[in-house]
């Protein structure tokens, strides 16, 4: 293991920023949360790692920060994430995602900090001409959200060209999935992930689903796409982290998931299958923007990294999200 890193992890009261945390703090290493609470939960946040309420924008606190804590490296989540918001607010996506991220680099820059893991998302790549997508493929972003997150990962080029500084951005799939110990998991009201909802409807909490177009050019007619446990996906940030610490000359641009996808029926089914009962489902029309599939080439982020997936089950993944919506009922009861 790479010696003990102080890491400032933005958004770390997030769902994937939450389970960061945990998976540092399994490495070995200290956790600093700087998170504005607008999307994420104070009660999210491991007890063992610091915590201070604020916004990545205000420049003297993030600067206090990586002094107060000695801080060697950052993991980036802050940000906005949902893509039909993107396309109705195109300037809150610039600002959260860009001009934000912007703002971090310079303090990180100015300040010492010579490494830096970027979430970023599929989203970059637009509709790709074919599946699964390798990272050296076209990145044409077809929303705000894509392109927010695609000119941070440009940022982050021009300057490691520039400065002694490193990054990986870490382009997701589909997150899904929770901490399988019960202790963090995704929590968002009005969440738009697909095994969210299923799991909220599974618990009454909705209705029913809705299944947006049943016409696709995939097995079953519903969109195709990669899903990866959150956990796994935290652990490829500690395993991407100790890299540039241990090559502090190499950056990395990769994709995470899993290389094989289900589609939305097969979700559901996986739901209807742990439950053992049965989803309403809600057939409606496509959405503006859904490729038919989008699965991920992962062979560069096992190669480099020998990352290796630990919970690629599509129904234990259920079971997980399942167990934390419930454990989720208590804690907003409580």
């Amino acid at each position: 293991m790479t010696h003990r890193l102080n890491v400032l992890v933005t958004g770390g009261a997030g769902y994937i920023g939450s389970h960061a945390v945990l998976a540092l703090l399994e490495a070995g290493h200290h956790p600093v949360v700087i998170d504005n609470l607008v999307t994420g939960f104070r009660w999210a946040v491991a007890k063992d790692a610091v915590f201070y309420e604020g916004d990545i924008s205000d420049t003297e606190l993030i600067q206090r920060i990586i002094h107060e804590q000695g801080i060697d490296a950052i993991m980036h989540f802050a940000g906005s994430v949902v893509v039909p918001e993107s396309v109705q607010d195109p300037l809150k996506y610039y600002n959260n995602n860009t001009v934000k991220s912007r703002s971090l680099i310079e303090s990180a820059i100015s300040h010492g900090v010579r490494h830096m893991i970027f979430s970023s998302t599929a989203a970059t790549y637009g509709i790709p001409e074919s599946s699964p997508v390798r990272e050296d493929m076209p990145t044409i972003p077809i929303n705000p959200y894509g392109t927010s997150k695609l000119m941070t990962e440009m940022m982050l080029r021009d300057v490691a060209a520039a400065h002694d500084f490193n990054f990986c951005a870490l382009r997701y799939f589909n997150v899904a999935g929770a901490d399988p110990l019960c202790r963090t998991g995704q929590s968002t009201v009005g969440a738009t992930h697909l095994l969210k909802i299923a799991v909220e409807a599974a618990l009454g909490k909705r209705a029913s689903v809705s299944v947006f177009g049943t016409d696709y050019a995939t097995a079953d007619g519903t969109g195709v796409r990669d899903y990866i446990h959150v956990s796994d996906l935290a652990s490829a940030h500690v395993i991407a982290l100790e890299a540039l610490v241990a090559d502090p000359k190499t950056s990395h641009t990769l994709n995470c998931g899993y290389g094989h996808g289900y589609s939305v029926m097969q979700v559901l089914d996986a739901v209807d299958r742990v439950t053992n009962n049965k989803l309403e489902r809600k057939m409606e029309g496509r959405r503006a923007g859904d490729p038919d599939a989008l699965i991920s080439d992962n062979k560069a982020i096992k190669a480099t990294f020998g990352w290796e997936p630990k919970y690629d089950d599509l129904d234990q993944i259920v079971q997980h999200a399942l167990a934390w919506e419930r454990r989720l009922t208590d804690i907003q009861t409580a």
